[in-house]
């Protein structure tokens, strides 16, 4: 198995209610976000979300998908939300909201191995490993692009430049 730890930031030009609302809303995603093609719900939770498991299908652009179920931990309004995962891909995502001024700091760390046997033969491989990081980025960029269109906001570098 090999091992992932990574972090994405996104600084959304927009109060934090709206991008909570719409990150909290997982199974709205693959409306506004092109690289989740479908979530399912497995397992309804309370009514903040917490204990619900959602099957997510993802695509990057490497030539694969991914299909992790999640189960969510920790529902912590305008500050964090946090789940298991199990499936190809087996760990903990966490996000966490910071509301500077009038724009949003989004921190999402993945703390993952590969639980799938391919994946895990093939993320041996330094190369691959990179791949699968840069695989990663790239749905993460486009995530908090996508995000910001759905605001009608800007997705910024956290230093202020437009991305």
């Amino acid at each position: 198995m090999a091992e992932f730890r990574l972090t994405t930031l996104w600084c959304i030009e927009a109060p934090v209610q709206p991008v909570w609302d719409a990150i909290h809303d997982a199974m709205n995603w693959p409306r506004w976000w092109k690289n989740v093609e479908a979530v399912r719900e497995l397992q309804a939770g309370e009514t903040d979300g917490l204990g619900a498991v959602h099957r997510y299908t993802w695509k990057g652009v490497l030539p694969y998908r991914v299909i992790i179920d999640v189960r969510v931990t920790r529902v912590a309004p305008l500050v964090a939300l946090e789940g298991e995962a199990s499936g190809a891909l087996e760990g903990v995502g966490r996000w966490h909201f910071a509301a500077e001024g009038g724009r949003t700091v989004v921190r999402y760390d993945w703390h993952v191995r590969t639980a799938s046997a391919w994946m895990s033969a093939v993320a041996l491989a330094p190369f691959a490993q990179l791949a699968f990081r840069w695989n990663h980025d790239s749905i993460m960029r486009e995530g908090g692009l996508a995000l910001a269109r759905l605001l009608e906001a800007r997705c910024i570098d956290c230093s202020g430049k437009p991305r």
